[in-house]
């Protein structure tokens, strides 16, 4: 086992660039991460990184090997996944990420229940708002809300999930309420907006009589944490746009109002994206049937409860 640790070692420090990056992604420390490596580069005869002080890259040698490394933990994980599968007994552990809001109050809910029917399961969730990387992070699959950006992934789908624009009653009092798209963007209005690394230009796609419309919304407040703006609307900094579900018991309770009803937002996807390699691992299918089951119903139930107890201007 010694041997194929060193080899994992290998591929994640390849993949991300960093010895100890892949340390921290193996739960192991740099010292161990680099005696893994000299290890390889010993029993192989060959050097595979090249190591300076701020920079380490694959050499030749190692670009070659990192080919036939990825295909070997390939054979491995398929043979694993497969006498786990007829033994019954799934086991390992499992490496998710889901959006911030979604992962709070959809994923992470669920997490006790699943862990103590499979026990031998463990689950490492990340919650990030930003984009991830199933394969330089090393995630198992990814929730995700929208398009993805990697379409050689598998996607499975678990709603289409209502979106509304919506402020709280003393922004209202003090700003008044916009009714349409035109109205956010006239310059009178702070709009709050996500923003993370690499994201694009903010344009909120509205549903107008003329079809779906970009609007190129503005405003002073910005965070790459939705619950931020959630948080910043109810205080009364602005208007929000946001999954039904983050914010249904504030809507429900009045402390957030829907505007721009005339052109309401378009909802949004949401879905799970995984490689075919980790669908293959019966563990990865059991938390996908499992999750996005409790999720597609959590939605629907939030969007109903709005529907029912909301009364929109």
């Amino acid at each position: 086992m010694s041997y194929l640790d060193n080899i994992r070692t290998f591929v994640r420090v390849y993949e991300l660039g960093s010895m100890s990056a892949a340390g921290r992604d193996l739960r192991i420390s740099p010292a161990v991460t680099s005696a893994r490596i000299s290890q390889l580069e010993d029993y192989l005869g060959v050097r595979l990184f090249q190591r300076t002080t701020r920079n380490l890259s694959p050499t030749e040698q190692g670009k070659a090997f990192y080919t036939g490394a990825v295909a070997v933990l390939e054979t491995v994980d398929a043979a694993e996944a497969k006498v786990m599968h007829l033994t019954e007994v799934p086991r390992g552990s499992l490496f998710v990420a889901a959006p911030l809001g979604a992962g709070r109050r959809l994923v992470a809910p669920q997490v006790p229940e699943f862990l103590s029917e499979f026990p031998e399961i463990s689950i490492r969730l990340r919650l990030t708002d930003r984009s991830v990387d199933l394969t330089t992070e090393g995630l198992d699959l990814a929730f995700f809300l929208g398009q993805p950006e990697d379409s050689n992934l598998r996607i499975r789908k678990v709603a289409d999930c209502q979106r509304v624009l919506c402020a709280s009653p003393e922004y209202i009092a003090r700003e008044g309420a916009p009714n349409s798209g035109a109205d956010l963007v006239s310059g009178t209005h702070d709009c709050l907006n996500l923003r993370y690394p690499g994201a694009a230009e903010f344009q909120w796609m509205l549903q107008t009589p003329d079809g779906p419309k970009r609007y190129a919304v503005s405003g002073r407040y910005e965070c790459d944490d939705g619950d931020v703006l959630t948080d910043w609307a109810l205080a009364g900094h602005g208007i929000a746009l946001k999954p039904v579900f983050e914010v249904a018991d504030h809507l429900c309770e009045g402390r957030l109002v829907p505007v721009v009803t005339q052109t309401p937002p378009v909802p949004i996807q949401m879905a799970c994206l995984y490689t075919h390699r980790r669908h293959q691992d019966p563990k990865t299918r059991l938390f996908m049937d499992f999750i996005t089951e409790r999720m597609g119903r959590a939605v629907r139930e939030a969007e109903a409860r709005v529907a029912r107890e909301v009364s929109r201007p």
